[in-house]
């Protein structure tokens, strides 16, 4: 059987070497009862399992938890109900048995009455239209070869398209960045950061849509309150985990010479440089020929020219 080989991202290899508690990343359960546990996951921790990866995730570490509490078993274990993306922090929740993973799968929106994340998104250029103070996102979003959300504006894009929803509001605008509170009327894959992107608002440290910026090697994306209705019980239910603490103080003071995120510094270390491409706040860097084929393909996210995992 052939071993699939997965280009591990610029941004990954820089935590796999940096990042402390790389690969050992700990979740805090906020509530558990005999039908559901909510945690606050870590930015770095995958969700769930995906076919072929061998790496930790937050079911594993909720499975290993009972274990050690003695409360797992083979009817009594953690099921999955919605999901984070990787690198994204914050509140999540867990059925504890597959009557109950049906039950709020089958009733998601309904039962769920409250998604509330929190995001540090770079400023658009002088060129874009900012975003109002408020308001709805309604783009539908299409997914390229490698599964990452993305907003079609190529007229020959076939990919097929599903219906998301998100509402924003800028709770703080600063010199370079700003600081947003986003609400999912729909939770598709990727779709905070492909509606903010799309919108010319990347989010900070988020290497899949190219931002500029990586003040906190991390990305800049917080699941802060999940609001719902307990499946069994009916009472009305809320968790709030606020994002960290450095994140308003950095929208607030700006950042007019960022340090040069990693995914852009293995353009700058090709060879042969000849050419001058403009990088945050009037940096430039010179480029190759072969780091001219990596700018052309900054449209990956429609093209599906992803890094992979």
């Amino acid at each position: 059987m052939k071993e699939t080989i997965y280009h591990v991202k610029a941004s990954t290899q820089y935590k796999r070497e940096n990042k402390p508690d790389y690969g050992k990343e700990r979740i805090e359960i906020l509530y558990e009862d005999k039908d559901i546990v909510v945690i606050e996951k870590p930015t770095g921790l995958l969700s769930v399992p995906y076919p072929g990866s061998k790496s930790r995730t937050a079911l594993d570490v909720l499975e290993k938890i009972m274990r050690k509490k003695g409360t797992y078993t083979a009817t009594h274990r953690p099921f999955v109900v919605h999901r984070l993306d990787r690198d994204t922090s914050g509140v999540m929740m867990f059925a504890l048995n597959e009557y109950i993973q049906k039950k709020i799968m089958g009733s998601w929106q309904k039962m769920v009455t409250g998604r509330i994340y929190h995001a540090v998104a770079e400023n658009p250029g002088s060129r874009h239209e900012p975003l109002p103070d408020s308001g709805l996102i309604d783009d539908p979003l299409a997914q390229n070869a490698h599964h990452v959300g993305y907003v079609k504006n190529r007229a020959d894009d076939n990919a097929k398209t599903v219906e998301a929803r998100t509402n924003f509001k800028i709770l703080l605008r600063g010199p370079t960045h700003s600081l947003f509170e986003l609400e999912l009327d729909t939770g598709k894959k990727n779709q905070i950061r492909a509606h903010l992107a799309n919108r010319h608002y990347p989010l900070a440290g988020d290497e899949n849509y190219r931002a500029k910026t990586d003040p906190f090697h991390r990305l800049c994306l917080h699941a802060r309150t999940l609001e719902f209705i307990h499946p069994v019980t009916g009472q009305k239910m809320k968790f709030e985990q606020p994002e960290p603490e450095e994140w308003k103080a950095y929208v607030e003071k700006g950042d007019r010479h960022p340090d040069l995120p990693v995914w852009f510094k293995e353009v700058r270390n090709s060879r042969n440089f000849r050419k001058e491409v403009k990088l945050p706040e009037q940096k430039t860097i010179n480029q190759s020929r072969g780091a001219r084929k990596a700018a052309r393909k900054m449209d990956f996210i429609s093209r599906g020219k992803m890094n992979g995992r």
